[in-house]
């Protein structure tokens, strides 16, 4: 039986939102993305350009983008890391796919199964690392993020407010957020996020032009309309 690519990827986006578990590798729940490879594991060079320097020394990107296959690189991300860093490839693979998402993708359809699979990478890494991780705030506050453009509210909270739990001087996690009540038009909410990540990151530039920008909305409420 023929099934369309638009129908099995339809099939994949609403698979993530009703909790179904797609099994890694499945190719063909890939999204198509004008002038780009099909899969993310084509390790397209303008992709992995974004990423973090560290994402070419893991493993599946070593043996195949340039100067990835650098022993002596790899080994002081292990030291720094520890054995988490075994199964950082799937956070980096992540962080591709949100790019795709909020970047690339031309169809609403698109961007949420790429929002979608971003966070089953996530969590493959959240599942083995231990506690005390050293990017696991931030490995958080992404999947928060991308639940909340999902439209998952609550969720997405829950995982900044771990990030904020485990660092509680980590400001991103914060901005994201006030950023949604920014949004939902509760501004006094915004701002007691931004006050109370200020009390932990006081030198935070972010936090205090946020902080800025919300004072201008709420004068500007207040002018006579």
């Amino acid at each position: 039986m023929n099934i369309s690519k638009s129908l099995i990827r339809c099939l994949c986006s609403v698979g993530f939102l009703l909790g179904w578990t797609i099994p890694f590798g499945i190719s063909t729940c890939a999204a198509e993305i004008p002038g780009y490879p099909a899969s993310i594991d084509a390790y397209d060079p303008r992709e992995v350009a974004m990423l973090p320097r560290y994402c070419i020394y893991t493993q599946s990107f070593r043996g195949s983008v340039p100067g990835g296959n650098n022993p002596a690189e790899v080994k002081h991300w292990y030291v720094v890391m520890g054995e988490t860093f075994n199964h950082m490839h799937h956070y980096c693979w992540g962080l591709m796919k949100t790019n795709r998402a909020v970047i690339l993708a031309r169809s609403r359809q698109d961007r949420q199964f790429y929002l979608g699979d971003a966070i089953s990478e996530f969590d493959y890494v959240i599942e083995r690392a231990p506690s005390n991780f050293v990017l696991l705030p931030e490995i958080f506050t992404k999947k928060g993020d991308n639940l909340l453009r999902l439209g998952k509210t609550a969720q997405g909270i829950t995982e900044l407010q771990r990030a904020i739990e485990l660092k509680p001087d980590y400001w991103p996690p914060y901005e994201a957020i006030s950023d949604h009540h920014k949004t939902a038009g509760d501004i006094a909410k915004a701002r007691e996020v931004l006050e109370k990540a200020l009390s932990f990151s006081p030198e935070s530039k972010s936090l205090k032009r946020r902080l800025t920008e919300l004072e201008v909305a709420t004068d500007k409420r207040k002018l006579p309309q």
